[in-house]
């Protein structure tokens, strides 16, 4: 293998500042706003062997590098990564799975409660001055006492959100694509099938053609009036515009949202709705996990560059080697 610091690594986009000032020692290091494959010179496209990325890389992109033998990205969710294309072209792809695992279960319970009990609402009640001047906070309709609930994404994420929601004492169902190993929660082989059976749907699922906008009208109107809706995967996987109208005519009682179809803008309609909980993509957004995700995605490009050997590829390019 050739000396890392004789590499070049091409950081597209934004990039957490730990991250830039390791891979600065590591490698040398090249910047570009966003993966256009315009702003590719034909000086960059000889040199480019890495790509550092929280930003779309697509395959005319990945085209337009024809050194590059890996995609380091920053984030457990890779949908913004063409990593189909990218295995057909031989180049390795990771992201940043487990060391974000818990604090999003973590997000995921939070959300969940603020959304059931209104605890945002009735902080904001006090704050005006409405506890002393107008009385207790309302009393709030929906509880979790009771509640069934069912998680669409039972991966990593989706299993320690499970252990949290056990600890409240509900029973809890799931739908994958698969059936997962080692669960004893009730599998359904749809997910309008685990809508009609729970009140409480949690996406953690992936973004991408195969779950966009899963969570439809169809699938509102199955979890019903007394629904909760919590989305801490992907925008895409929600159709907004359904989830709007639902909100609104009490299809379903109410919904938590961390991610967006279009982030960072939130549909006005949404924002208006009182029965919506929503936050800024908090999920992992803590300085110590950021700082983790950081930490793999440049000793992913270590590893690979010093002895070929990522420590999280994607499963779409397991199988890529390395070229040296």
């Amino acid at each position: 293998m050739t000396g890392t610091h004789d590499t070049t690594v091409l950081v597209v986009g934004p990039l957490h500042p730990h991250a830039a000032e390791r891979l600065g020692k590591a490698f040398r290091i090249e910047t570009l706003d966003k993966g256009d494959p315009a702003l590719v010179t034909p000086e960059l496209a000889a040199r480019v062997r890495g790509v550092a990325a929280n930003a779309v890389i697509d395959g005319p992109f990945i085209d337009a590098l024809p050194n590059l033998e890996i995609i380091a990205n920053f984030g457990v969710g890779y949908d913004k990564v063409d990593a189909v294309h990218a295995e057909s072209a031989s180049v390795m792809v990771t992201n940043t799975p487990d060391v974000l695992t818990e604090e999003v279960a973590d997000t995921a319970v939070g959300l969940l409660l603020d959304t059931v009990r209104e605890l945002p609402q009735a902080q904001a009640w006090l704050r005006a001055g409405k506890w002393a001047s107008q009385g207790n906070y309302p009393l709030t309709k929906l509880s979790l006492r009771g509640r069934r609930a069912g998680i669409f994404g039972l991966g990593r994420i989706g299993k320690a959100v499970g252990r949290r929601i056990e600890a409240f004492g509900l029973p809890i169902a799931y739908y994958n694509r698969n059936k997962a190993d080692g669960v004893a929660y009730d599998y359904y082989p749809s997910l309008l099938a685990l809508a009609e059976a729970v009140d409480t749907l949690i996406v953690i699922a992936p973004g991408g053609a195969g779950t966009e906008k899963a969570i439809n009208a169809e699938v509102l109107r199955a979890l019903g009036p007394d629904g909760v809706l919590i989305n801490i995967g992907r925008g895409s996987v929600v159709d907004e515009d359904a989830l709007i109208e639902a909100l609104g005519n009490g299809t379903i009682a109410a919904a938590g949202l961390d991610v967006f179809a279009d982030e960072p803008h939130v549909p006005q309609a949404l924002i208006d709705l009182p029965n919506a909980t929503l936050l800024p993509h908090v999920g992992s957004a803590s300085q110590a996990t950021r700082q983790a995700m950081a930490d793999l995605v440049v000793d992913n490009l270590i590893g690979w560059f010093r002895d070929g050997a990522p420590l999280t590829p994607v499963p779409e390019t397991i199988n890529v080697k390395s070229r040296i």
